[in-house]
């Protein structure tokens, strides 16, 4: 990832199969290994009867969850980075397994525990009131806390906290409304536009359509549209929309073109209403679905295009920068379109993932094992191929192996939602219910 927000200076590997810590340092590099990811000595499925343990994954996903409640109490000096790696992120995660039908004994229990951490999340806006910058930000600022907070508040019968919140994170949407309302550029995931309608659209799913006033969707995504639209011509981008972040005309999901694309598409009717916005979007769509190699990965900005393209040793297979973000962006486009070409590039992302997934990063969803084995599941969902199935329960059971062990390395933040195990257990939850999996926020169906 780009950003890095916090520093652990311990070294701290997860092994939920012994439910213990090993505090040690290994060597990740031998001449043996590619640098970024294991070889992956998985069998691929070979036809045999899928079946899915519930109470397998839900005892690993226990014993995740113990140690992260062990290991990363509730602290306001640990809030720093939201919902990305802060324990903000945490808190989603509680409400997330509340939620879901797997964890129903549990589910007042992590509804409590949820408010927990994000009551230190909202104790750490409170003291840093004075950046702006960070108001309608989803993922590493305050209105993606907002909005948590108000699921759970909702969840646990506090409906005035919930409005509350909720409150918050509509007034939110008026900072980054403006077309260039961050010099760094406002219109990527983590603290720009796409981030804010992401989560704009989960609270629709939680807490129910007409949530977020149409009219502020509409109207950020006519910033966005505008965005890309100037950024393209001053630039002379063969690609109608283009957006840079830090002077980084990034490609992938988290601070590039294929989210602000999925999220304009996921807005209801807004293509529908605007057929030149529409046009601009499809042809952008396609700009990046010309650039997948034939590995399946795609490049993670424009400055990694034609001669100056990473080695194939080199490139980056990650959720944050690679094919595993862009999928998604794929498959809204199929589902949308209906064209096969979209689906095809959904396929080849897969097997990339396969070949490439098993990262050496750790365990989390931005640039770890848990975050590409999201890939299979989504095709799962779009193709009913029990091969994805196989593969993601492969790769769930390669992060409890003692290769992965011994030879992973450990995030700065090793408990968090993106960097860390918490994102690992939302994965783990969603393995034992794949017909309803969806990557967190990035929800296509």
């Amino acid at each position: 990832m780009l950003i890095s927000l916090t520093h652990k200076t311990f070294k701290a590997l997860l092994f939920p199969a012994l439910c213990e810590f090993h505090l040690k340092f290994v060597s990740y590099s031998t001449m043996s290994q590619p640098k970024r990811y294991f070889l992956n000595k998985l069998n691929d499925y070979g036809g045999e009867e899928i079946s899915v343990s519930e109470n397998e994954w839900k005892q690993k996903l226990l014993q995740v969850v113990n140690v992260i409640k062990e290991r990363q109490p509730p602290r306001v000096h640990d809030a720093d980075g939201g919902l990305y790696v802060g324990v903000g992120g945490i808190g989603y995660m509680f409400y997330f397994l509340s939620q879901s039908p797997l964890c129903s004994v549990e589910k007042a229990d992590f509804v409590k525990k949820g408010l927990n951490y994000i009551d230190a999340s909202l104790s750490y806006i409170d003291s840093h009131k004075g950046d702006h910058s960070q108001k309608s930000a989803f993922l590493l600022g305050y209105a993606g806390i907002y909005a948590v907070a108000a699921v759970l508040n909702n969840s646990a019968g506090n409906k005035e906290a919930a409005e509350k919140y909720l409150r918050k994170y509509i007034k939110a949407a008026d900072n980054c409304m403006p077309v260039h309302y961050l010099r760094c550029g406002g219109d990527e995931l983590l603290v720009g536009r796409a981030g804010y309608l992401s989560g704009a659209l989960w609270l629709e799913k939680e807490l129910g359509k007409g949530t977020i006033p149409p009219k502020i969707m509409k109207n950020l995504c006519d910033s966005m549209i505008q965005s890309g639209r100037e950024y393209a011509r001053k630039y002379k981008s063969p690609c109608p929309l283009m957006f840079a972040y830090y002077d980084t005309e990034y490609l992938g999901a988290a601070h590039g073109l294929s989210t602000i694309l999925q999220m304009i598409l996921t807005v209801p009717g807004y293509l529908q209403s605007d057929p030149k916005a529409e046009f601009d979007v499809r042809t952008s769509v396609d700009y990046l679905l010309n650039l997948q190699t034939a590995s399946g990965n795609f490049p993670c900005a424009t400055d990694e295009l034609g001669r100056r393209a990473r080695s194939e040793s080199d490139e980056l297979v990650h959720w944050c920068h690679g094919a595993p973000g862009v999928v998604y962006l794929m498959a809204k486009a199929y589902l949308h379109w209906k064209d096969e070409k979209y689906l095809q590039a959904c396929i080849k992302c897969g097997d990339i993932v396969w070949n490439k997934g098993l990262l050496k990063k750790g365990p989390g969803i931005c640039h770890g094992v848990a975050g590409n084995a999201y890939v299979f599941l989504l095709l799962y969902r779009l193709t009913n191929d029990k091969k994805y199935l196989h593969r993601a329960q492969a790769f769930a059971q390669f992060m409890f192996t003692s290769e992965f062990e011994k030879g992973a390395r450990t995030p700065d933040c090793p408990f968090s939602l993106y960097e860390g195990w918490a994102g690992s257990a939302c994965f783990l939850a969603d393995l034992a219910r794949p017909q309803s999996a969806a990557f967190p926020f990035l929800d296509v169906f």
